[in-house]
C-alpha cells in the first residue's frame, strides 16, 4: 500500500514506468530568523494588483536522453538549465534560470547550465523523494539534511553558498514546496502518510488535515494557508518518490482539510498557485497541454496552450 523512502537505485528503471501512468494513459480521475525576503513581500503586496496574463514562460523536465531541464519562453523556444541527477532529487527555480541537486554524497549543487558549484554538505541522498526547493526569490535553498530519526531536520543556505542555516524538522521531507510569501514549506512524509507544513519562522511543523495519503506536494499558496497535492486512495501505489510527469492535482486547506473544487473541464495533469494567488490549472491535450488560470474566486480568466514539444514533459515551474 503505502511505500518507505526508496534508495535512488530504482529510479532509472522506474521511470518509464511513472511517464506513462501519468501522461500517457493517467485515469481522470531551535527556531531560525524568518526567511521572508522583500521580493518575496513584495509579491504580496502586489497581488491587489491587476494580475497581468501568463506569457507562457516556464520550465520542464524532459524524459528523453539525459533528462534535461529547459526554460521555455514564447518566441524564444526552449533553453537548457540543467538536466536531472540520478538521485532524482533536484528542483528548478521560480526564476527559471538555475537548478538545484543533491549529488550521491550528499552535495547540495546550484547551477544554470553553463556553471554550477557547491553551496552545502550533508544532504539526505539517495532517496528520490527528498527534493531540494527553492525560495521564492530564488536567491536560497531548501533541503532535507542526512539523519536517521523518521523527521528530517531542514537547512537552508544561500544560492552562493552564503548564510547557511537550520530552519527546523518536520515529517514532510519529500518534493517540498515554498510559500511565496516565505514563510511555509510544505511536503509529504516517506511513508506517503500525510502532508505536514513546516513554519520557518517557529520551526513548528502541523499535519495537513484531510489529507490521508500523497505522494506528491505541489505547492503552496502565497499565505500557506492551502497545499496542492496527489492524493492516493488507501489501496493505490505509492510510487517511487520520484518527480511526476503529472498528476491528478487536490486543492486542501491546510488548517480544515476542506477542499476546495478546481472548476475546470478535461483531464487535469497539475496546479501551481502563481505569487499572487491564482492557480494555474494543466489539463492535459492531444496535441499540446493547456495552462487554465483561475482567480481568486475560481473564476477563469486565462487559457493558454503550452508548447506541442512539451507535451510529455513534467511541468516544474510557471515563471510568467
Amino acid at each position: 500500500m503505502n511505500t518507505r523512502l526508496l534508495c535512488s537505485a530504482t529510479l532509472s528503471a522506474a521511470f518509464s514506468a511513472t511517464l506513462s501512468a501519468t501522461l500517457l494513459g493517467a485515469p481522470a480521475a531551535p527556531a531560525a530568523a524568518a526567511p521572508a525576503t522583500s521580493a518575496a513581500a513584495a509579491a504580496l503586496a502586489g497581488a491587489s494588483a491587476a494580475p497581468t496574463p501568463l506569457a507562457g514562460v516556464a520550465v520542464y523536465l524532459s524524459y528523453g536522453k539525459g533528462f534535461p531541464i529547459s526554460r521555455y519562453e514564447p518566441g524564444r523556444g526552449f533553453s537548457k538549465v540543467g538536466a536531472m541527477p540520478m538521485t532524482g532529487q533536484f528542483s528548478a527555480s521560480p526564476d527559471g534560470r538555475k537548478v538545484a541537486w543533491i549529488t550521491d554524497r550528499g552535495l547540495v549543487r546550484v547551477g544554470d547550465g553553463r556553471t554550477a558549484k557547491t553551496v552545502a554538505k550533508g544532504a539526505a541522498a539517495g532517496f528520490p523523494c527528498a527534493t531540494p526547493v527553492w525560495s521564492p526569490d530564488s536567491r536560497q535553498v531548501a533541503y532535507v539534511r542526512k539523519g536517521v530519526s523518521d523527521a528530517g531536520q531542514i537547512s537552508i543556505v544561500g544560492a552562493d553558498g552564503r548564510g547557511g542555516r537550520k530552519a527546523g524538522a518536520t515529517l514532510g521531507v519529500c518534493h517540498l514546496a515554498w510559500s511565496a510569501g516565505g514563510r511555509y514549506l510544505a511536503g509529504y512524509a516517506g511513508t506517503t502518510e500525510g502532508v505536514y507544513r513546516l513554519d520557518l519562522r517557529t520551526g513548528k511543523s502541523v499535519k495537513v488535515k484531510g489529507v490521508g495519503l500523497a505522494n506528491h506536494v505541489q505547492g503552496l499558496s502565497p499565505d500557506g494557508a492551502k497545499v496542492v497535492v496527489a492524493p492516493l486512495s488507501r489501496n493505490a501505489p505509492g510510487g517511487d518518490g520520484s518527480w511526476p510527469g503529472g498528476f491528478r492535482p487536490a486543492v486542501v486547506d491546510v488548517a480544515t482539510g476542506r477542499k476546495t473544487a478546481i472548476p475546470v473541464k478535461g483531464s487535469l495533469i497539475g496546479a501551481f498557485f502563481l505569487r499572487d494567488g491564482r492557480l494555474a490549472v494543466r489539463v492535459a491535450g492531444r496535441t499540446a497541454n493547456t495552462l487554465v488560470v483561475l482567480d481568486k474566486n475560481g473564476r477563469q480568466v486565462q487559457r493558454l496552450s503550452e508548447p506541442a514539444a512539451a507535451r510529455r514533459q513534467a511541468l516544474l515551474q510557471v515563471v510568467r
